[in-house]
């Protein structure tokens, strides 16, 4: 197994949005380690985790996870996506929640030390539960 991580701006910032999207392949099922965000302006926000009902259809530009091992690592399969075509639904329940203050730079780590699981070709999401603004958003996963 090796590990990957991405760091990412959010630019969705509405009530009952996806934030960002950690996409599996259909060829890897990989679990998220650490997963985090930072409130890039002084606005407070409501963040939920979850797996969605539906993931998000046609990401526009989705990001491939960079290695964190040495030279000669495979490729990563997983990708983040901030944008869809037809974004992915709202989870039915959240795994992990967070409210921060209308603080720049007020932030949130979660942490797996087994691992969080993304199924074969799905997904995990960071959700905006309540008006939030733009973040940067990071994750690390093993494959």
């Amino acid at each position: 197994m090796a590990f990957y991580s991405l760091a990412q701006r959010t630019t969705a910032t509405a009530t009952n949005t996806p934030s960002w999207e950690i996409r599996s392949a259909s060829t890897n099922k990989p679990k998220i380690i650490e997963m985090g965000l930072v409130q890039a302006s002084a606005i407070a926000g409501m963040y939920g985790i979850g797996r969605p009902g539906a993931i998000g259809v046609t990401p526009t530009t989705p990001q491939t996870f960079v290695t964190e091992d040495a030279a000669g690592a495979p490729a990563a399969l997983t990708t983040g996506a901030l944008a869809w075509g037809t974004a992915p639904t709202q989870p039915t329940f959240f795994d992990r929640k967070a409210t921060l203050n209308a603080v720049v730079g007020q932030a949130i780590i979660w942490t797996w030390p087994r691992g969080f699981d993304i199924p074969i070709s799905s997904s995990v999401i960071i959700w905006i539960i309540s008006t939030a603004p733009v973040c940067d958003v990071w994750a690390v996963v093993d494959e």
